[in-house]
């Protein structure tokens, strides 16, 4: 949920953004009836985005939807990325009449669907193109209903140096189990001081060690049961205390930022989402990094079948009282289906229809590595949803989150912060 604070404008997506068409705008369609003036008539479309001018994919589809409808402009209504939750809910409360509303997460999402605050979508997302999008079901209320439709699908992947690899002597990562990811990671650790580089960088946010725990066993992070941590965090401290991986206390205190550590070559692997690699992209073209980078599939338990990852999709929907309403359901359509995915992957961000079309021209873009291996990582056998939604979900979160801390900083050890996260949660949300 934080990725966009790293991102960076792609070249491909720098344009401005086009301006309204003159003259007064016609409702192509309300919350209750469709407007019954001209197809053709000018419509500026007002769509909510958050951080603009570092998210790229915004100004790419809106790009490419204006070339395939002229007479549809957007008028991106922008939000800081801190306040955007926050700016949406008070939004759609008083009656907004913007017309689409991006879902930057599926927890806000179904807090609006469920207060009735978006169109029905359900005929396009269970037919055609739509049945195929990834991350579709986090969408899917208990009435079998649809209201948003991902347009892009994040999922993490093991990222990694070729040079330092290659200077160490050593096969590319591949296949590999956790405890040989704790191995290699130890292996590829050399120096000392301002020259040191580390076997791997593990951020500090939960889900590195929470959400693919979960992912993999197929463990609740609702649930109140969180023993399926325990080989997980014995694999993070264990990296740690090798000293294969800048330290959680410090990598807190100083603000360590992932891309950083990994760009200057820092760092051998780094366990990441994918959305990281349309700043590696932007950054190689404008010469900011000089990284010989490639992905592998994030590492799996022992004896497990395929590839498990996790991830979170990013949705459009159409406000219930959009002003054009018509209009913005097309431009969702657009957006989830294959001119949208094809926009979304020609800028190095990953489509949720990512059908073999998708994949073509995203391995094609310029610095994008196009190994088997890669290819590989970019097709898991499963994804799963970082964080499921519930009305407790928040509150969860944030339990996790502080009792992660806690438990990374040495001050409980693993099994006394597993069982404290499952009391605080059984006590806090009941």
């Amino acid at each position: 949920m934080e990725r966009r604070k790293f991102l960076t404008l792609a070249a491909a997506a720098a344009a401005a953004v086009p301006l309204a068409a003159c003259g007064s705008s016609k409702s192509s369609g309300s919350s209750g009836a469709k407007g019954g003036g001209d197809d053709n008539a000018p419509v500026e479309l007002t769509v909510s985005v958050w951080s603009m001018a570092s998210t790229p994919e915004f100004q790419a589809l809106f790009d490419a939807f204006h070339k395939a409808n002229p007479n549809i402009t957007i008028k991106p209504v922008d939000i800081l990325a801190a306040d955007y939750p926050t700016k949406v809910t008070t939004m759609l409360a008083a009656g907004d009449t913007t017309d689409v509303i991006t879902m930057k997460n599926v927890i806000d999402y179904a807090g609006y669907a469920t207060r009735g605050q978006l169109r029905d979508l359900t005929s396009y997302a269970t037919s055609g193109d739509g049945a195929n999008l990834s991350g579709l079901d986090s969408f899917k209320q208990k009435d079998g209903k649809y209201f948003a439709l991902p347009y892009r699908q994040d999922f993490w992947v093991l990222y990694y140096n070729k040079k330092l690899f290659d200077a160490a002597g050593k096969p590319y990562p591949s296949n590999l189990t956790w405890d040989q990811y704790v191995d290699l990671a130890k292996s590829m650790t050399t120096g000392s001081g301002q020259s040191k580089v580390y076997g791997t960088y593990h951020h500090i946010w939960r889900s590195v060690v929470q959400a693919i725990s979960a992912a993999q066993t197929g463990g609740d992070l609702l649930g109140g049961d969180y023993s399926f941590f325990s080989d997980q965090y014995a694999h993070a401290l264990a990296v740690q205390d090798a000293g294969a991986t800048i330290d959680f206390s410090t990598a807190t205190t100083q603000k360590t930022g992932y891309a950083s550590v990994f760009e200057d070559k820092q760092a051998a692997m780094l366990p990441m989402g994918t959305w990281f690699i349309a700043k590696l992209l932007a950054d190689k073209q404008a010469g900011k990094t000089d990284a010989d980078w490639a992905i592998a599939p994030m590492p799996q338990r022992p004896g497990g079948s395929g590839i498990t990852t996790f991830g979170s999709p990013t949705a459009f929907a159409v406000n219930k009282k959009a002003k054009h309403a018509d209009a913005a359901e097309k431009f969702v359509k657009f957006a989830a289906g294959p001119e949208g995915a094809k926009a979304c992957a020609a800028i190095g961000v990953v489509p949720a229809l990512l059908t073999d079309d998708t994949r073509q021209t995203y391995f094609g873009l310029p610095g994008m590595p196009a190994d088997d291996v890669s290819k590989k990582a970019f097709k898991p056998d499963k994804v799963v949803l970082e964080m499921p939604v519930s009305d407790k979900t928040t509150k969860i979160d944030k339990i996790l989150t502080e009792e992660h801390q806690l438990v990374m900083t040495k001050q409980k050890s693993v099994d006394g912060g597993i069982k404290e996260m499952g009391s605080r949660v059984k006590n806090e949300t009941s």
